[in-house]
């Protein structure tokens, strides 16, 4: 039975990768799938989850690598994490264009992308720089999944309304985004006094 104050340490961990500290939007890993594939929200909700996905698996593997391997070889830390993540990366893109070669198309190359993705190995290095338990390493993955997919929904909803706004023409297309995401940025900056300490 999981105690008060465990609960609400792994409701605090969720609830940092998800708002406080947004990889994305605080953070500002992954920015190039936040930029590229926020056009549509179903391309990003699809995106947002096989980021998620890649980055629970990347948190069980770095806590098993940081617990059982790294220990005694700790300057292979930063290569054991690419290796794993790209392997992973593969795996999701053979299983997506398997199951769903539409999705696979949508996304282009940015899947690809996944592999190179910083939030991918910022999730690997905070956890063990932080030396989450296994249980504490799946919650700041699924809450920064989570806060990934939370950014690029509302970037793409933005980004699907600005269509049909008038937008001057002097900021349409890629200036645009990026004011769009530095007031987003911005928002999230409020979250930051959520919980004291």
């Amino acid at each position: 039975m999981m105690t008060d104050a465990a609960f609400q340490h792994f409701l605090w961990i969720f609830i940092s990768a998800l708002l406080v500290n947004n990889f994305v939007l605080a953070y500002f890993l992954g920015l190039c799938p936040f930029l590229g594939v926020s056009g549509k929200l179903e391309t990003s909700f699809r995106l947002g989850l096989a980021t998620t996905f890649v980055l629970i698996i990347t948190a069980i593997c770095a806590w098993i690598l940081n617990t059982y391997v790294l220990p005694h070889a700790p300057y292979l830390r930063l290569i054991s994490f690419i290796v794993v993540i790209a392997s992973v990366v593969q795996f999701i893109e053979m299983l997506i264009k398997k199951l769903s070669p539409a999705l696979f198309r949508s996304l282009g190359i940015f899947l690809p992308l996944i592999t190179t993705n910083c939030a991918i190995l910022g999730l690997a290095i905070f956890a063990t720089n932080r030396e989450y338990s296994f249980a504490e390493s799946i919650i700041f993955a699924l809450g920064a999944g989570g806060g990934f997919t939370l950014a690029l929904l509302l970037m793409a909803g933005l980004r699907e309304e600005s269509e049909l706004s008038d937008v001057p023409t002097l900021i349409r297309g890629t200036a645009f985004n990026l004011i769009i995401a530095g007031i987003l940025s911005m928002a999230f900056m409020g979250f930051a006094g959520l919980f004291s300490s």
